[in-house]
């Protein structure tokens, strides 16, 4: 039998006082005046005002107008090994790097590498190597994405060129982005593309993953810092080499710090090292926690009244 549903009249009152009977009221549609849709802006919505541009024009034409070079690289799914090969073999004519202000040129060659990533994941990128002082760096790194082929043929596949200068700042020159729905990615191949301008002006620092666990009858806060991935290059030739710095704050006063060892050449550690803090329980709402990476982000995590145990990544 269909269920029933009751809708007597609301009462509505104080206990003794004379009661008020409210009756449902009945939902109708309300339209807009017309000048409501007279100010709608198609172009404050645009996604890429340039992108039927760029559609129309071919890769020379790309070249000659924006002037950020060429990239070469493939892709290929393995079948097998149910994952997807992406190859950076090298690029071409990039443009020289020049000053915030734009008055000079900081230096004669750009000390260019390459992030890839399978969109809309950002999260999961690689990254190549750096290559000093050119214009035309040769790559040749092979990276493979675990991802089954329908879901592969979903995603876009992205590459941006990143300019690591010599005041360590990482500076987008351009971008590459395929469907890799319009490509046979059984057969493969490789392809020259013209680098497009970059909407992505900062470069992503990377990821901390660590987990938390406080023990009240004991009054102790036990850190676990477990690995960090895709942080930023901190040197020309071998990567970065991180560490993380963990302080307890109480308040604004600094109580404790700590630190975990030093990886070498590697921008994806990993720790896999515990700590452990002293905090009674009835000082623990005002703690926090401070993380710190070397030439990186800073992460400010408090644990609060009550802090069970978690796995957090932070950016």
């Amino acid at each position: 039998s269909s269920p029933l549903v009751d809708i007597k009249p609301m009462e509505f009152g104080i206990l003794g006082a004379k009661k008020e009977v409210v009756q449902p009221s009945v939902l109708r549609k309300s339209y807009a005046p017309d000048d409501y849709f007279r100010k709608f802006e198609p172009r404050l919505y645009s996604l890429d005002s340039n992108s039927d541009d760029m559609d129309s024009l071919t890769d020379e034409e790309m070249v000659a107008k924006y002037q950020l070079g060429m990239l070469h690289f493939s892709a290929q799914y393995d079948l097998l090994h149910n994952y997807l090969i992406v190859r950076v073999i090298e690029a071409k004519d990039l443009p020289p790097p020049i000053s915030y202000d734009g008055s000079r040129q900081d230096m004669a060659h750009s000390n260019p590498y390459v992030k890839i990533c399978l969109l809309p994941d950002q999260k999961n990128s690689k990254q190549t190597g750096v290559k000093r002082k050119t214009q035309n760096p040769v790559f040749e790194e092979r990276y493979t994405f675990e991802i089954p082929f329908l879901e592969a043929q979903r995603r876009t596949l992205l590459l941006n060129i990143v300019d690591f200068d010599k005041f360590s700042r990482h500076c987008v020159i351009g971008k590459v982005s395929m469907p890799l729905s319009d490509v046979d990615l059984v057969k493969g191949g490789h392809w020259w593309k013209a680098l497009i301008p970059s909407s992505q002006n900062e470069v992503e620092l990377g990821e901390l993953l660590l987990s938390l666990n406080y023990l009240p009858s004991a009054g102790r806060l036990n850190v676990d810092i477990i690995r960090a991935k895709q942080l930023l290059q901190t040197d020309m030739s071998q990567g970065s080499d991180p560490f993380v710095k963990i302080q307890l704050v109480h308040g604004l006063k600094l109580a404790k710090t700590k630190k975990t060892s030093c990886m070498k050449a590697t921008i994806d550690p990993f720790y896999n090292e515990s700590f452990s803090f002293k905090v009674p329980q009835e000082e623990l709402e005002n703690a926090s926690l401070v993380f710190t990476g070397r030439l990186g982000p800073t992460w400010a995590l408090p644990p609060g009244p009550q802090a069970p145990s978690f796995s957090h990544s932070a950016a």
